[in-house]
């Protein structure tokens, strides 16, 4: 049975993991037979957001702890990460992706990645295995991995932080998969554009459905 390591950064769109994206990729993977380990590092969010109000609250909160709230208690510091215990690896989105993970959110085509989630990624690249990234994610791929070529979907902004971090973004819609055969990346844009619950679905099981087809 094939197996992935799903990476997740927290609990919460706006501070965390996207929860339709991590949920939804989780099933996937199930659906197609394979099963997963979620992983994510043991470090403080940046910041904690009411996701009713939108405003942030004063108070902490840690990225393993939250992500552990969606893997109901199944989880692992990603320190414990070890690629040879893998087929593939994916990450959903969310702002804990560029926030928590990285500091893209802030510094954009600057930013610096977890090391962690770094080493991970270039395990996995060295050893040719894929790789998939939901929503926000592939930007950090494409930080990570130089010359990738993935897809956020139609965001103009980020685009051009991808194309100037040496990547390359290719326009997509809902449930749409770009894939870099030479660097063994998956990418589709979910909630990076205006999405239902059952696009996020559809392009959880597409991209998952794909990675599959290359082990």
């Amino acid at each position: 049975m094939k197996k992935f390591a799903v990476i997740l950064s927290g609990c919460g769109v706006y501070d965390g993991a996207e929860i339709h994206e991590a949920v939804m990729t989780l099933y996937a993977i199930a659906k197609e037979g394979a099963e997963y380990q979620i992983f994510a590092p043991d470090i403080d969010q940046h910041h904690v957001i009411n996701h009713y109000s939108g405003k942030e609250m004063n108070e902490k909160r840690n990225v393993l702890i939250e992500s552990a709230r969606i893997a109901r208690g199944k989880i692992k510091p990603l320190s414990k990460f070890n690629q040879k215990d893998f087929d593939a690896l994916i990450m959903p989105g969310g702002f804990g992706v560029a926030k928590n993970l990285s500091d893209f959110a802030f510094k954009g085509a600057d930013c610096s990645v977890n090391e962690e989630l770094k080493n991970a990624l270039l395990e996995m690249y060295k050893n040719k295995k894929p790789i998939g990234a939901l929503c926000i994610s592939p930007a950090i791929v494409a930080k990570v991995i130089q010359g990738a070529t993935v897809t956020i979907g139609t965001d103009k902004e980020t685009a051009k932080a991808i194309e100037k971090m040496g990547g390359k973004n290719e326009i997509t819609n809902n449930g749409e998969v770009i894939v870099d055969k030479n660097n063994k990346i998956y990418t589709t844009p979910c909630y990076m554009l205006d999405a239902t619950i059952v696009d996020i679905a559809n392009g959880a099981l597409n991209v998952v459905k794909a990675m599959i087809d290359d082990m």
